[in-house]
C-alpha cells in the first residue's frame, strides 16, 4: 500500500493506493466489513483508515474523472460511483428520487408511517444523521463504515457551507460536492447531479418534469388577474401564530403559483411570531398548514378563528406529508408536487387534467411507488375540496 496526495481547494487529502489489486478501495472497505464481524473490531479499522485519510483510496491505475461543482471547486471522482452519502435532508431527497439505489443512507428518521408510499427496502436503510447544516448529528466514522464513494451536499452555496464541504473532504478523504439548492433551478441540479452519477439520460426525465412544472406555473402566474390571486396565510406550527414572511423559502412556492402571502406586508425576514389580532387584520381567503393540530383546531365552528374568512367558507388545507412534505420542509425536490396541487387548488379552470392524476405521475417518477386510490384519498383528503379530490 502507498500514498499519494491529492489538492483541491485550500485542502489537500491524501490517498490510499493498493497496489495489485483490480477492485475499488470502497470494495476492500466492504470486504473488511463482512470479514469483522465484531462491530469493534470494524470501529478500529475504521478509526485507523480515517487518521491516515485513506478512505479515499482507488485501485492503481483506476479510473478518475474531475467534476466542478456549483461552487466551483473541481474534485476527482472515481469513474463509477456507486454508493453516495448525501450530508443534509434536502440532498437526501435529490438524491433518493433520481438514483435511490446510491443511496447509503438518511441523515433523519423516516416518519415510522409512510402510509405504503415508499418501497421498503429504501425505508431500511440506516440513518446515521448530517453532516451540514446547523448542530451536525452523524457521527464521521459511523459515516465511512458505508464506504461510500462521495460526499453531497445540496442547499445553499455560499459560505459558510463552501468550507464545510472543504472540511470534510479533508477529514475524508472522500470526493465532496457541493450542488446549488435553488428551487428555479431545480432543472440544472437534476442534470449536474446526472453527471455526478453517471446517469444523464435519468436525470433528463427528471429535468424535465421540473422544467416544466416551472414553467406551467410562470405560464399561469402571468396570466392571473390581481383579482384572482388568492390572499393565503400560512400556519406552521400547532397554534398556527407562526409564519413565513416575505422572501422566506418556507412559503416560497406561495409567491411561485401567484398567491398573495399576507405576511408579506411586514418587513420581518424568515419565520417569525404574529398574533390573532394581526390574522384577524390580513383576513386570509385561505389557510394552508403543514400542522395537523392547528388544521384540526380551525374546524371548531366556535373556536378562535372562526372569525376569519378562510375559516368561516372552509378554504382550510392541510398539505400531505407522506413520504415527504409537499408544501415546506424540507426545502428540496419534494415541492414540485406542492407547485402542482396549489395551482390545481387555487386556478382549476386554468390546470389541464386531474391532481390525482398528476400526483401518481409524480410519485412514479420521484418516489418510485405507483399510489393506489385509497393512497390517494389519504394524501388528498385534507388537502382539496371534496368535489375535486
Amino acid at each position: 500500500m502507498s500514498m499519494r496526495s491529492r489538492s483541491g481547494p485550500g485542502i489537500t487529502s491524501t490517498a490510499v493506493i493498493w497496489p495489485h489489486c483490480g477492485v475499488s478501495f470502497r470494495k476492500v472497505c466492504k470486504g473488511l466489513r463482512g470479514a469483522l464481524a465484531n462491530h469493534t473490531a470494524w470501529a478500529l479499522v475504521v478509526t485507523g483508515l480515517l487518521a491516515t485519510g485513506a478512505f479515499a483510496a482507488t485501485a492503481a491505475g483506476a479510473q478518475q474523472r474531475n467534476f466542478t461543482d456549483d461552487a466551483g471547486r473541481t474534485v476527482q471522482l472515481p469513474g463509477q460511483v456507486d454508493s453516495v452519502y448525501p450530508t443534509g435532508h434536502p440532498a437526501s431527497i435529490l438524491l433518493y428520487t433520481l438514483a435511490p439505489e446510491t443511496l447509503a443512507g438518511w441523515t433523519r428518521t423516516l416518519p415510522s408511517d409512510m402510509q405504503g408510499l415508499m418501497p421498503a427496502r429504501y425505508q431500511e436503510l440506516p440513518v446515521i444523521g448530517r453532516l451540514s447544516g446547523r448542530g451536525d448529528t452523524a457521527n464521521l466514522e459511523r459515516v465511512l463504515t458505508l464506504a461510500p464513494d462521495v460526499l453531497f451536499d445540496y442547499g445553499a452555496v455560499r459560505e459558510p457551507y463552501i468550507s464545510a464541504a472543504d472540511r470534510l473532504m479533508a477529514q475524508t478523504g472522500l470526493p465532496t460536492v457541493l450542488l446549488g439548492g435553488r428551487f428555479d433551478g431545480l432543472p440544472a441540479s437534476y442534470r449536474k447531479l446526472g453527471q455526478l452519477l453517471g446517469k444523464p439520460a435519468r436525470a433528463d426525465r427528471f429535468a424535465s418534469y421540473a422544467r416544466e412544472t416551472l414553467a406551467l406555473a410562470k405560464r399561469i402566474r402571468e396570466q392571473v388577474l390581481e383579482a384572482e390571486r388568492p390572499r393565503v396565510y400560512y400556519g406552521r406550527d400547532a397554534d398556527g401564530l407562526t409564519t413565513a414572511f416575505a422572501g422566506s423559502l418556507n412559503a416560497e412556492i406561495l409567491s411561485l403559483v401567484g398567491a398573495r402571502n399576507v405576511a408579506d406586508d411586514t418587513d420581518e425576514p424568515g419565520l417569525g411570531a404574529v398574533n390573532l389580532e394581526q390574522i384577524l387584520a390580513w383576513n386570509p381567503e385561505v389557510i394552508v398548514t403543514i400542522n395537523p393540530a392547528f388544521y384540526d383546531s380551525l374546524q371548531d365552528p366556535d373556536g378562535v378563528w372562526s372569525q376569519v374568512q378562510a375559516v368561516q367558507q372552509g378554504r382550510v388545507y392541510l398539505a400531505p406529508e407522506r413520504p415527504f412534505g409537499w408544501f415546506d420542509r424540507p426545502p428540496s425536490v419534494n415541492r414540485l408536487i406542492g407547485v402542482r396541487w396549489l395551482l390545481h387548488l387555487f386556478y382549476p379552470e386554468r390546470m389541464p387534467g386531474s391532481l390525482r392524476g398528476e400526483v401518481v405521475r409524480f410519485y412514479e417518477l420521484f418516489y418510485h411507488v405507483s399510489p393506489s386510490d385509497t393512497q390517494l384519498d389519504r394524501l388528498l383528503v385534507t388537502a382539496m375540496p371534496e368535489e375535486r379530490r
